[in-house]
């Protein structure tokens, strides 16, 4: 209960402080834009609006709500593109899906929204679920609880018995054949469908599993899953509803028919050849690494009983893979956008990428640009928020210290706006 009133309590002291101006004071700014750190800047807040950039210290006046980060580095709110705010890995995961009741997740979900907000995250791309996601995406839009601004798959588009099928070892008696309502296509008509369907639902992005995967109960983790035509089907209905796609990929070949296809964004990489990398640089397709999961469940895979039989060999093999495929694809020049896979591993981590990233080969400020900038650009809302500029949306963040002297910082953020309100501050 005192939680639940000091959440309460936080909800209206914010809402009525939401009119204020507000002049934040920055030691240091990050300017996303050009890729430059900047000295002693001031930033007005209006609403949740920004509005002026300025050198230097501007004086508040006495109406005026001042707040001195003149010791900090301040930066854009993160955006993690691929996460999974329903849940979390533990021993139990392939049980809990037939024990917890939607209340369960939803519980769930609005604690994981709220670790990912307090590690600095404002905006998170939750990439497949029962449809939770979209309600609690819906409640802290209305501001009914903290969490990060969510643009959501609600559930992952799968073929029969692949990723992401949701009766992948179930008893024959339980299976019954999920169709495109439950995310399952097959054939072109089915994947025009269910593209359909989960837009209908509330859907802002399409995720498709275009290859077998490290934790569904199947064994195969990268043979491709959708032919051609249907990968074309899928991006000819997105393309007129008006939304992305991401596609979840281990192996060459499904990465190969995504971007033929048009896919926006290829998720993990893990055996992405040259010619894969070429196509994506000729197509702008962006990866999405995923470092942080790769590591997690490698290192889950280790412990005894962790996993089930059938999953254990593959996270043990696919895990150590990802920090390399990415170090080779940003070298090689293809766009990257910053993705975590959390929920694989404890909500709240996110922050861990950067340092993977770094130690593959990615500058400091790119890593940044990559959380910020680019992947606003990639979801197509660099024009609401990615950086800090006159017009946007005060979703902005602070560390102590300098992140490109030292990447490790930004697993722990001690200032975090979001929507111009104060989520934390310490």
């Amino acid at each position: 209960m005192k939680f639940l009133s000091t959440l309460f309590l936080g909800l209206a002291l914010s809402l009525s402080a939401l009119s204020q101006t507000k002049i934040i004071h920055c030691g240091s700014l990050i300017d996303v834009e050009k890729g430059v750190t900047l000295k002693k800047q001031t930033i007005t807040v209006v609403g949740n609006k920004i509005t002026d950039v300025k050198s230097g210290f501007t004086k508040a006046s006495a109406d005026v709500e001042l707040i001195d980060l003149s010791e900090y580095t301040v930066m854009p709110g993160f955006m993690d593109m691929h996460v999974h705010i329903e849940h979390e890995n533990t021993p139990s995961v392939y049980y809990d899906r037939v024990t917890d009741n939607p209340g369960d997740i939803a519980y769930d979900a609005a604690v994981f929204g709220q670790r990912t907000l307090d590690a600095g995250f404002t905006t998170v791309r939750d990439l497949g679920g029962t449809g939770i996601n979209v309600a609690l995406k819906n409640a802290v839009k209305e501001g009914k609880l903290w969490g990060p601004r969510i643009l959501t798959s609600r559930k992952s588009i799968a073929i029969t018995g692949g990723h992401a099928d949701p009766t992948n070892g179930y008893r024959e008696d339980l299976m019954h054949f999920p169709g495109s309502h439950e995310g399952v296509a097959d054939g072109v008509d089915a994947c025009i469908q269910a593209v359909r369907h989960q837009v209908k639902l509330g859907a802002d992005v399409i995720k498709i599993t275009a290859t077998a995967g490290v934790l569904s109960l199947a064994k195969n983790s990268s043979a491709p899953q959708f032919n051609q035509d249907e990968m074309n089907a899928i991006m000819a209905t997105a393309a007129d509803l008006g939304v992305t796609v991401a596609a979840h990929a281990h192996g060459a070949e499904g990465m190969k028919r995504a971007i033929l296809a048009g896919i926006t964004s290829i998720e993990h990489g893990t055996y992405m050849t040259e010619e894969v990398m070429a196509l994506m640089v000729k197509n702008g397709t962006y990866l999405v690494p995923t470092i942080t999961a790769g590591k997690a469940v490698a290192d889950s895979a280790k412990i005894d009983g962790f996993y089930p039989d059938i999953v254990r060999p593959k996270a043990l093999e696919i895990g150590p893979l990802i920090q390399n495929s990415f170090g080779r694809a940003y070298k090689y020049g293809v766009k990257i956008a910053f993705g975590t896979d959390a929920g694989v591993f404890p909500h709240g981590k996110n922050g861990l990428e950067f340092q993977y990233m770094v130690e593959a080969g990615m500058p400091p400020m790119e890593s940044i640009r990559s959380a910020t900038k680019y992947a606003a650009e990639m979801v197509r809302i660099y024009d609401e928020v990615g950086s800090i500029e006159k017009g946007k949306t005060a979703d902005i963040i602070a560390v102590k210290g300098d992140p490109i002297k030292d990447i490790t910082i930004l697993q722990s953020i001690p200032f975090v706006m979001a929507n111009g309100r104060i989520f934390k501050q310490q």
